[in-house]
C-alpha cells in the first residue's frame, strides 16, 4: 500500500503541482469486490481548491499515474472516486515476502499488571495484563527494546497495620498462603477500626517498616514472597510472559522519594497545604473551579503513589533512558496520570521528546451489565476466573471428542484462556465488555476459538498434503485474491497497533483473515487441485497459518495444531 500511495502523490505533484503532492492519498481497502482493492477521494478533495469537477480531476490523475507492473489500469467510479487493482503477480510477490523489522533503537517501557501484595489477583487486574502482554509483544515485534514493569503495590500504610497483627496474634507468615493473606489483613482492618492503641501501634509500624527496622522487614518480605509466590502461578496459568524479574514494586522508590520532595521544592512546584506538601498546576481544577492538587508528601510526613510515580517516571528516564513510557492503567485513573505527566515536565524529568501514554481501558461487566461481581457481591477472583474458562473449554472438547484423552487438557487450557483474552483484546480498550463465557468459547463468530479452529483446520490440510509448501504463483479466483491481499496487510496492522496501542485492530484484522479463509475453502479445492495450482493453494494456506499464528501470538493466545 505505501509503494501505491507513494505513486499517487507523485501523479499529483505531476498534474497539479507539488503544494497538492503532500495530501495524503488516504488509501482504503475498496467496500466491494467490483470496486478492486484500494480507493482513494483524492480527487475529491482536489476539487474544490483546483475549481474543477471531481470527475475531471480523476481523470487528470488517472491520466499522470503510472502503475505498470503493479496495477491494472485505474477505474473512476462515482463522482470521482479512483479505484485500484493489484495484478495477481503483486499479490503473490506480497504474499510470499516475509514480514520483518528492524530494530529501531528505541526502548519503551510498559508499566502493567500491578497486584498488590497481600491479596488475591482478580477480575480487574485481567484487562491489565492482557493488554499489557499483547502490546509488549507487539512493540517488541515492531522492533523496539521493551522493558516489562509491574509496579506492585507492596508499600504504604495498610503493611504498618498488617505487620503489627502478626506480632500481635503470633503468627508465622511463612505458612499462610494468599487466602491467609487476605483474611490477616480482614482482621488487622476490624482491630484497626476498633482499637485506639492499635492505631497508634500500627502508624509507629509504618514509620519502623520505612526507616528499615530489621524485624518489621522480615515479616514483611515474607508477606511479599508469599504474594509473589502466588502471582508466579497465575501468570503461569494465564500465559503472560511476566517473571519476577519485572517486578519493581513501590517499595522500590522508597529511598527515592525525599530527593522527589526536595527537588520539586527547589522548582518552587510545592505549596504547603494543611501540612501536605502538593502542587497546584494550572489547567486542572474540579467542578467548582477550585485547584486539583497532587499530594506529594501527606500532612503525616508519609508519601501516597503520587510521589511513587514521580519517582518511577524520574528512574525510567534517568536510569533506564527510555524513549517512551506506556502505562495500561483502568480508566479512572486519567486525571491522576495526567497530573504526572504534566508536573513531571514542568519539573524537567520527563522531556517532551518522550512521550508518556495512559492506556486506558473499561471495565469488565456481569451479564447484568453491571461490575463483574460474585453472587455474594464480591470481586471474582482471577484464578477461578481461569479455571472455569478451562472447564468450559474442556467440555466442548469432550462433545467433539475428535482428540485424544490426552492431548484434550492442554487444549483446553489453550482454548479457554485464549477465549477469555482474545474477548478481551477484541473490542475497543477504552469499552466496557460482558463476561460471558458461553459466547466467548464459541468456535462460530469473532472469537478465540473460531481463530483457533482456523489454525488447526490448516494445519490438517497441510499435515494431509504431505510436502513442504513452495511460493504463491497462482491467484486467479476471487476467493484467493481476497485472503492474499489481507495477509499482504499484516505487517501494516501490526505498525498500527505499536502505533495507536489499540490491540483490537489486529483482533479485527485477524478475524477477517479467517473469515476470507473460509469462502477460500469454499470456493477453491486444495488438496483435490492439481499442479501448480495445488502448489500455490498450499503455500497460501501456509501463509495464512503463519499469519494467524503469529498473529495470535502477538496477542498471547496458543494456536492448536488440532482442535
Amino acid at each position: 500500500m505505501s509503494v501505491l500511495a507513494t505513486k499517487l502523490s507523485g501523479a499529483v505533484t505531476a498534474a497539479f503541482g507539488a503544494q497538492y503532492g503532500v495530501l495524503d492519498p488516504e488509501l482504503r481497502a475498496a467496500t466491494k469486490p467490483e470496486f478492486g482493492h484500494f480507493q482513494t477521494n483524492l480527487a475529491l478533495r482536489l476539487a474544490k481548491s483546483l475549481g474543477q469537477s471531481p470527475r475531471a480531476v480523476a481523470e487528470q490523475l488517472v491520466d499522470a499515474l503510472d502503475l505498470t507492473g503493479v496495477c491494472e489500469p485505474p477505474a473512476i467510479a462515482g463522482p470521482g472516486f479512483v479505484n485500484l487493482t493489484l495484478l495477481p503477480s503483486v499479490l503473490a510477490a506480497g504474499v510470499n515476502e516475509p514480514v520483518t523489522f528492524a530494530p529501531r533503537g528505541e526502548r519503551v517501557v510498559v508499566d502493567y499488571s500491578q497486584p498488590n501484595v497481600a491479596k488475591q489477583m482478580h477480575v480487574g487486574h485481567l484487562r491489565s495484563t492482557v493488554i499489557g502482554d499483547a502490546l509488549c509483544n507487539v512493540l517488541r515485534y515492531v522492533g523496539y527494546d521493551v522493558i516489562r514493569q509491574n509496579h506492585v503495590g507492596d508499600w504504604g500504610t495498610q503493611f504498618g497495620m498488617m505487620v503489627e497483627q502478626v506480632l500481635f496474634e503470633g503468627l508465622a507468615v511463612g505458612a499462610l498462603d494468599i487466602e491467609g493473606l487476605q483474611q490477616l489483613y480482614q482482621r488487622a482492618r476490624r482491630h484497626f477500626d476498633a482499637d485506639g492503641t492499635f492505631v497508634e501501634l500500627s502508624r509507629a509500624r509504618v514509620v519502623l517498616l520505612q526507616s528499615g527496622d530489621p524485624e518489621t522487614l522480615a515479616i514483611w518480605r515474607q508477606m511479599v514472597e508469599v504474594s509473589l509466590a502466588e502471582f508466579d502461578r497465575i501468570y503461569a496459568q494465564l500465559g503472560s510472559p511476566l517473571t519476577r524479574a519485572d517486578v519493581v514494586g513501590e517499595s522500590a522508590y522508597n529511598d527515592r522519594l525525599p530527593a522527589v520532595v526536595d527537588d520539586l521544592m527547589s522548582a518552587g512546584l510545592l505549596t504547603e497545604s494543611g501540612g501536605a506538601l502538593c502542587a497546584f498546576l494550572p489547567g486542572f481544577a474540579g467542578r467548582d473551579g477550585s485547584p486539583l492538587p497532587v499530594i506529594v508528601r501527606k500532612s503525616d510526613g508519609g508519601f501516597g503513589y503520587s510521589a511513587t510515580d514521580l519517582a518511577a517516571i524520574r528512574h525510567r528516564v534517568d536510569d533506564l533512558q527510555v524513549d517512551r513510557i506506556v502505562y495500561v492503567v483502568d480508566h479512572r485513573q486519567g486525571l491522576h496520570f495526567q497530573q504526572i505527566f504534566a508536573l513531571c515536565r514542568a519539573a524537567g524529568w520527563l522531556p517532551e521528546p518522550v512521550p508518556a501514554e495512559h492506556v486506558a481501558f473499561g471495565t469488565v461487566l456481569g451479564k447484568d451489565g453491571k461490575p463483574f461481581k460474585t453472587r455474594d457481591g464480591d470481586t471474582v477472583r482471577l484464578a477461578l476466573l481461569l479455571d472455569g474458562a478451562t472447564a468450559r473449554a474442556r467440555a466442548l472438547l469432550d462433545e467433539r471428542a475428535v482428540l485424544d484423552e490426552s492431548d484434550r487438557a492442554g487444549v483446553a487450557a489453550a482454548v479457554g484462556i485464549g477465549a477469555i483474552k482474545y474477548a478481551d483484546l477484541s473490542s475497543d480498550r477504552i469499552n466496557d465488555y460482558v463476561f460471558d463465557l458461553d459466547r466467548m468459547v464459541a468456535m462460530t463468530g469473532n472469537t478465540g476459538p473460531y481463530l483457533q479452529y482456523a489454525h488447526a483446520r490448516l494445519s490438517r490440510i497441510l499435515a494431509k498434503a504431505g510436502e513442504a509448501p513452495g511460493l504463491v504463483t497462482v491467484l486467479n479466483d476471487p476467493a484467493e485474491q481476497r485472503l492474499a491481499l489481507l495477509l499482504t496487510g499484516f505487517g501494516d496492522t501490526v505498525v498500527q497497533v505499536a502505533e495507536t496501542l489499540q490491540p483490537h485492530r489486529l483482533c479485527t484484522y485477524l478475524y477477517e483473515v479467517a473469515a476470507a479463509l473460509s469462502t477460500f475453502y469454499e470456493m477453491c479445492p486444495v488438496l483435490t487441485s492439481e499442479g501448480e495450482v495445488r502448489t500455490s493453494r498450499l503455500a497460501l494456506c501456509a501463509a495464512t497459518r503463519a499469519v494467524l499464528q503469529d498473529g495470535m501470538g502477538l496477542l498471547g493466545i496458543s494456536a492448536p495444531n488440532a482442535m
